[in-house]
C-alpha cells in the first residue's frame, strides 16, 4: 500500500512559512509524503492560514469550496485548517464549510497528525484550539524547504499592542526560547550544510524580555559570529522601539551579520504613529536610521509602510513622504491600510475613502521607486559575492543568467560562469546596471567558490524528493528578501 500524500498551502507571514516547514516535518514524521507536482490533488491539504487581511476568510473559503466536490469524489481525502484565522474563527470554519476534518491553532500545530487520524477513525472533525503555547514550535520535526539557508525562531508572540494588528491576540504574548537552544539549532544546521540563517521572531530585538535582559539580542548576534562555516546572518523583523546602539554594535562588528535592515515605519506622522499605538515617533526613526547609517555605510535599509490609516490627515501623509526620502529605502513594502476584524482600529472614525488611500498610495510607491532605482545605481561598479540562488531569477532560463543574493540582500542577475555552481555557492562579480528592484552583472564572473551548502543543495538533489506543493511563500530560496510579499506590516508584527 502506497503512503498517503500531503500538501501544505501557505499564506501570510514568515512565521507561517516556517511553521509550514514544521507541519510539513510532522507529517512526513508520521509517514506521509508530499504531494508530486502536478498531481491532482493529496490524501491530504493542510491550508496554513493569515487573519491579517480583510478579505483572508472570503479567500479561505473559497479554496475550501474548491476542495468540496474533489473530496466527494476522493474517499479518504482529509482537509485540515490551521493558522491564525483558524485560531481566531474556531468553530465558524466547521460550520460553514463542514467537509473540513481538521481545524487546530497557532498555539498546538504539533498535534496535527493525531487529529487528522482521530477525524478518520471518529468520522467527525476535530477542533482543537488551545489558548497557549504547549510547546515552543522548534521542538518539533522540520522538514526545510532550503539546503542551504533556513529560518530559526528565537521567540513566538509579541508583548504590543498596535491597533491595527490582531497578531498578539492569536500568537499570544512573547515567549523567548533560551539562547543555548537556538545556538544548538544553528550549530546543527550549519552541521547540515546551511550556510545563511535568518533569526526569526515577531518582534526579535525585544529578545530577552523574558529574563529582563535588554542585550540579549546583541548578545545573540555575537554568538552567532562565533559558529564557524557560518556565513551569513539575517534577521526580521525589528520593533524602533528596542533598537537600542548595542544591536547597531553587534551587526557592525560581526563579520557575518549581514549589512541589512528591515525597520517597519508604518507612518512618517507622529499624530498617526500615536493612533497606531507605536511607542516612537519620526525623529526617533531616523535617528535609527542615521546611526546605522554611521556605523554600516554600505547597508540596504528595507521598510513597512501602511496608506491611509484611519485619520490620516493629507499634512500626516506628506509626513510620511518626508520620512521616506530621508530614509533613503533600499526597497519598502507599501500596503492599503484595511480593516482587521477585531482590532481597534478596525472601529475608529475617520476611515478613509477609498479613492484617497489608492492616490496617496500610488504617489508613495512612485517616490519609492524612484529612490530604490537611485539607491542601486549605487552599487554599479561594485564588486559583490552572491550567493547563488535556486528559482529567484525567472528568466534566467531564457537569459542564461543565474540569480543571487548580495550580502546587504539585493538581488542580482549575473552571467553563468563557465564552470558549474549550485545554489549555495559564491560567485564574485561586478555590477555593470541598476534596475529599481535588481543589479545586474553582465561581464564573466570574477571568481567561484563552491561551498559546504552547495555540496548540502547537490546532495538533496542527488535523489530528488517531490517538494510540497502549494508552499507559496517559501523560505530563503536562499536569502529571501526579509520580508515575503505582505509580512511585517500585513501582519503588523513589528
Amino acid at each position: 500500500m502506497s503512503a498517503k500524500t500531503y500538501e501544505v498551502r501557505t499564506y501570510g507571514c514568515q512565521m507561517n512559512v516556517h511553521d509550514s516547514e514544521r507541519l510539513s516535518g510532522l507529517l512526513e514524521d508520521a509517514g506521509y509524503v508530499p504531494a508530486p507536482q502536478g498531481a491532482d490533488g493529496a490524501d491530504v491539504v493542510v491550508f496554513n492560514t493569515c487573519a491579517v487581511r480583510e478579505n483572508a476568510d472570503n479567500r479561505l473559503y473559497g479554496n475550501l469550496g474548491q476542495l468540496a466536490p474533489r473530496k466527494a469524489a476522493r474517499p479518504g481525502m482529509q482537509i485540515a485548517v490551521g493558522g491564525c484565522l483558524a485560531q481566531k474563527d474556531r468553530d465558524t470554519i466547521v460550520r460553514k464549510a463542514p467537509w473540513v476534518d481538521v481545524v487546530f491553532g497557532t498555539h498546538n500545530i504539533g498535534k496535527l497528525p493525531v487529529l487528522l487520524e482521530r477525524a478518520r477513525v471518529q468520522e467527525e472533525a476535530q477542533v482543537e484550539i488551545a489558548e497557549s503555547l504547549e510547546a515552543f514550535p522548534s521542538t518539533l520535526p522540520t522538514r526545510r524547504e532550503s539546503a542551504y539557508a533556513a529560518w530559526v525562531s528565537i521567540s513566538v508572540g509579541c508583548n504590543n499592542t498596535c491597533t491595527f494588528c490582531i497578531v498578539p491576540a492569536l500568537r499570544g504574548k512573547e515567549k523567548d526560547r533560551r539562547p543555548g537552544d537556538i545556538l544548538a539549532e544553528i550549530e546543527a544546521l550549519v552541521g547540515e550544510g546551511v550556510s545563511e540563517i535568518t533569526l526569526l521572531g515577531q518582534n526579535v530585538n525585544a529578545y530577552g524580555s523574558d529574563i529582563g535582559d535588554r542585550e540579549a539580542f546583541s548578545k545573540l548576534l555575537r554568538a552567532c559570529g562565533k559558529i564557524e562555516e557560518l556565513e551569513r546572518v539575517r534577521f526580521t523583523s525589528p520593533h524602533p522601539r528596542d533598537f537600542t546602539d548595542d544591536v547597531i554594535a553587534a551587526m557592525a562588528e560581526t563579520p557575518n551579520v549581514m549589512p541589512q535592515l528591515h525597520m517597519p515605519l508604518q507612518s512618517g506622522s507622529d499624530t498617526v504613529l500615536k493612533a497606531m499605538r507605536r511607542s516612537y515617533r519620526q525623529e526617533r526613526f531616523l535617528g535609527i536610521i542615521e546611526k546605522v547609517r554611521a556605523a554600516m555605510p554600505d547597508a540596504a535599509i528595507s521598510t513597512d509602510i501602511i496608506v491611509g490609516f484611519p485619520g490620516e490627515t493629507e499634512e500626516d501623509f506628506e509626513q510620511t513622504l518626508h520620512t521616506v526620502r530621508e530614509s533613503r529605502f533600499a526597497q519598502a513594502f507599501t500596503f492599503q491600510y484595511s480593516k482587521r476584524p477585531g482590532t481597534p482600529a478596525a472601529t475608529m472614525d475617520g476611515q478613509i475613502p477609498k479613492e484617497v488611500v489608492q492616490a496617496r498610495y500610488e504617489r508613495l510607491v512612485a517616490l519609492q521607486e524612484e529612490i530604490s532605482w537611485e539607491e542601486n545605481k549605487k552599487q554599479v561598479g561594485r564588486v559583490l559575492e552572491v550567493m547563488v540562488a535556486e528559482g529567484e531569477g525567472r528568466k534566467d532560463d531564457a537569459t542564461r543568467r543565474l540569480s543571487g543574493r548580495a550580502p546587504d540582500n539585493r538581488l542580482v542577475h549575473f552571467t553563468r560562469p563557465e564552470e558549474p555552481v549550485r545554489p549555495g555557492d559564491m560567485v564574485t562579480v561586478e555590477i555593470t546596471y541598476a534596475a529599481p528592484h535588481h543589479l545586474l552583472a553582465e561581464g564573466p564572473a570574477q571568481a567561484v567558490r563552491r561551498t559546504r551548502a552547495g555540496d548540502a543543495w547537490e546532495k538533496r538533489n542527488a535523489a530528488p524528493a517531490e517538494k510540497p506543493a502549494g508552499v507559496m511563500l517559501g523560505l530563503p530560496t536562499i536569502g529571501a528578501p526579509a520580508p515575503a510579499p505582505a509580512p511585517a506590516a500585513g501582519c503588523g508584527c513589528d
